[in-house]
């Protein structure tokens, strides 16, 4: 995939943005397999097959949200309800979830930004349980956010596409809330991307290389991975010897 320029409208041409929030599930985290691998072993049960169309529907939204996508979706919706299945992957998940490795890119761009002041905070649709499961190898790194916002958080009443978890994440900045303009948000899922454009703030899109290109039009730019983004661009701190600090 092409390092795509950014749109000329962007606000960060202007030097604008001061925070930056990220997603987790597949752009700082490899967990996205995880779901794949578990719904693939439930859908051989009713001789179906999962594809990344279905997967693209499903990334970034809240479980019972991406849930109810899938079993209507595949057509099991008579056969599994979308709570039965949540609990059925459960068990699944629970084991695969401590194993989690970091994405390409994401721990030399965290530092680099915490080094330089840049406040953060990650924005997730995965719940607390899940959360702790996910992160426990690499607490230290989360350590270094601001402030974390969860699926299950009081505050987010729907998921992504709706700007609602961004729009949280944004009013627990120090001296918050922080316009919208100024945040720059990190992203893998298509609805991640349109819950950024829904809250008014410019996005970095990270896509797993099997999505559809399709989806890659509604963000400001688009990358292959995180080692691709270059924080001058968007008006943030240089990387200085970028080539030494590859963790």
């Amino acid at each position: 995939m092409a390092n795509q320029g950014m749109n000329d409208a962007s606000p960060a041409r202007k030097g604008a943005i001061t925070h930056v929030i990220f997603d987790m599930d597949g752009l700082l985290l490899d967990t996205e397999k995880f779901y794949t691998e578990v719904q693939e072993i439930i859908l051989a049960r009713y001789n179906k097959s999962f594809d990344w169309s279905l997967k693209a529907k499903m990334m970034g939204k809240k479980a019972i949200e991406a849930a109810r996508v899938f079993v209507e979706e595949t057509g099991i919706s008579d056969s599994l309800s979308a709570e039965d299945f949540l609990v059925e992957r459960e068990e699944m998940l629970q084991k695969m979830f401590p194993t989690s490795d970091l994405m390409p890119g994401g721990s030399r761009l965290i530092h680099h930004l915490h080094e330089n002041g840049i406040p953060m905070c990650v924005a997730t649709g995965t719940h607390k349980r899940h959360f702790d499961l996910k992160t426990q190898r690499h607490s230290k790194l989360f350590s270094l956010m601001h402030h974390i916002v969860r699926g299950d958080d009081p505050e987010v009443k729907q998921g992504k596409p709706s700007p609602d978890i961004f729009l949280a994440a944004a009013n627990r900045f120090e001296g918050g809330p922080v316009d919208p303009q100024r945040i720059l948000v990190f992203e893998d899922a298509p609805s991640g991307v349109l819950a950024a454009k829904n809250a008014g703030m410019s996005v970095v899109m990270v896509p797993d290389a099997r999505l559809d290109s399709s989806y890659h039009q509604v963000a400001d730019q688009v990358l292959s991975s995180l080692f691709e983004f270059s924080p001058a661009d968007w008006g943030l701190p240089r990387f200085e010897n970028a080539s030494t600090k590859l963790y």
